[in-house]
């Protein structure tokens, strides 16, 4: 994890500002990309930022990751084995997904960030990977000054109840469905 983190201050917070929860759900395209937006949006307010990825592995270059490295002061971890639905030993992707789930409660505990991207989360939830409650408690009960923003389909009910503001984004055209595939850029 880098050490180079954002500069922020709670105490520096306007009285109107609240902590908030959101999901980022659906099967249309753009759910991490919104997310990465508010991220950026973040990282220049001077909020100390952190990004989990529960899907993507460090062997994925995502342009994302390029650019948070760039900007400097995003702490970004890749705790999965690429697109799960794919993996050869599901065991193995379940104990990736746990234990970027311990990291991610660490960090919540530690009130370690101001924006914390969770990202594609909803995939070991809804696989039994990670337990909903637990979920729902830690983000629930953090302490301090904590955005909190989960992305990924089909979200569980139980996130939706916590949430602040969910956003379903719904396909209605994407250029996969005429066999244009994935590009950099774009996907990743």
């Amino acid at each position: 994890m880098s050490t180079d983190t954002g500069s922020a201050d709670p105490k520096r917070r306007k009285p109107r500002d609240r902590p908030l929860v959101i999901v980022l759900t659906g099967h249309g395209k753009g759910k991490s990309t919104s997310a990465f937006g508010m991220l950026m949006r973040s990282w220049a307010r001077g909020y100390r930022c952190g990004v989990f990825q529960f899907v993507k592995s460090g062997k994925w270059k995502v342009g994302e990751a390029k650019a948070a490295k760039a900007l400097g002061g995003i702490d970004w971890e890749k705790m999965g084995d690429g697109w799960s639905w794919l993996s050869r030993d599901l065991d193995e992707s379940a104990d990736l997904a746990r234990a970027g789930w311990a990291g991610v409660k660490r960090a919540i505990g530690e009130a370690r960030y101001e924006f914390l991207l969770l990202d594609e989360i909803t995939y070991p939830v809804k696989w039994g990977w990670i337990d909903v409650g637990d979920v729902v408690a830690t983000i629930r009960d953090r302490p301090g000054f904590q955005h909190v923003v989960l992305t990924g389909r089909d979200a569980a009910p139980e996130l939706i109840e916590l949430a602040d503001l969910v956003s379903e984004v719904q396909k209605v055209k994407h250029p996969m469905d005429s066999g244009i595939r994935a590009q950099q850029g774009i996907e990743w």
